[in-house]
């Protein structure tokens, strides 16, 4: 018995120490981010900064923030083309928040495609698709929206060279996402003849591979793709009204291109690894850019703009959180046995 404990143990301390190697990269971004900013910020000024805030303002964005992810479930049933109803779209989108807020690396876009595929009976590499062809958009709109506002903020100081990267890689891999939807055939078989070699890589594949071009259609169903653009734009301003009335909170005559540009900045910030729910990537986006951006480099304002930044995060992260928990115990679901069916999987 004492044989089988033990061996048991061994097992469990091995598992454990991988996972905290998987883990461990994300931690470490997020907290050299917090340090830097823990040490530029004196902490008396950032809870001045909270002290001072109109937090009626901020409850009005938070109740935007849910109206942002009513319209979020929109989207992303637009880009699974209905093959699921609105409340598995929906609860599943905040599930898939919540427990990015527990994963690094947007792990939670992975639990996303796994539940949906069990309560809709969708197959696992077409809701990836779909979720693939989402973060894409988001990027690109970021882009879009931080080139178009760079005009007016270049003269604060912000280098228009930091977008290019991320636009860049974004334009070509969409580019590359749409010829795959248009030449699937040929994809398939560049696909099995650079595989041949491997055989568990051309089962797996060839099961995996249809079903994710299959998701990728709504780029090349012109009507459909109109419709996903306009339902992102509607999506974009709805955040920009949340990120507007939240920093109307700690600044009362804030110009709406402040907000435009910080929800841009921060939305390119959190497409890089880091650790769960971004944090420390998403404050220090916000802190950096946006005394840049006011010319205001003071103590005061720094604070201010930590303070801004911590607490759309937090309600961010509170809200989604909610829902998804909710969301799990509606489907019978908890976070310890996700984990584990997912982990089963990977």
């Amino acid at each position: 018995m004492r044989c089988c404990d033990s061996g048991r143990t061994d097992i469990t301390t091995v598992s454990s120490k991988r996972n905290w190697r998987q883990i461990l990269p994300g931690l470490l971004v997020s907290a050299v981010f917090l340090v830097i900013l823990f040490i530029l910020i004196k902490p008396k000024d950032l809870i001045a900064a909270l002290r001072l805030a109109d937090y009626r303002l901020v409850a009005l964005g938070v109740f935007v923030t849910l109206g942002w992810l009513l319209m979020r479930g929109v989207v992303w049933r637009n880009l699974l083309q209905e093959k699921a109803t609105y409340s598995q779209v929906f609860f599943t989108l905040n599930e898939g928040y919540l427990l990015n807020n527990f994963l690094p690396f947007r792990l939670g876009e992975l639990g996303r495609a796994f539940l949906l595929n069990r309560k809709a009976g969708l197959d696992f590499a077409y809701v990836l698709s779909t979720i693939v062809v989402e973060r894409a958009f988001d990027i690109l709109l970021a882009v879009g929206v931080f080139f178009s506002t760079l005009p007016f903020v270049v003269s604060a100081g912000v280098p228009w060279q930091t977008a290019i990267l991320p636009g860049g890689l974004v334009i070509i891999g969409l580019l590359v996402l749409f010829l795959m939807a248009r030449y699937p055939q040929w994809v398939t078989q560049i696909f099995d003849r650079l595989s041949q070699r491997w055989p568990l890589i051309q089962r797996l594949g060839g099961r995996l591979l249809p079903a994710f071009l299959s998701g990728l259609a709504v780029l090349t169903d012109s009507k459909r793709f109109l419709r996903v653009a306009l339902f992102f734009l509607l999506n974009l301003s709805i955040a920009f009204l949340q990120y507007y009335l939240m920093m109307l909170a700690f600044f009362p005559k804030a110009p709406p291109l402040w907000a435009i540009f910080c929800l841009a900045a921060s939305s390119l910030g959190m497409a890089a690894p880091s650790g769960p729910a971004s944090i420390g990537v998403f404050e220090w986006t916000i802190s950096f850019f946006l005394p840049l951006i006011a010319l205001n480099q003071t103590d005061e304002f720094k604070a201010a703009a930590f303070a801004y930044a911590l607490t759309l995060h937090l309600w961010n992260i509170l809200v989604t959180g909610i829902l998804g928990v909710y969301g799990l115990s509606r489907d019978g679901e908890s976070l310890a046995n996700l984990f584990k069916r997912l982990k089963a999987t990977s």
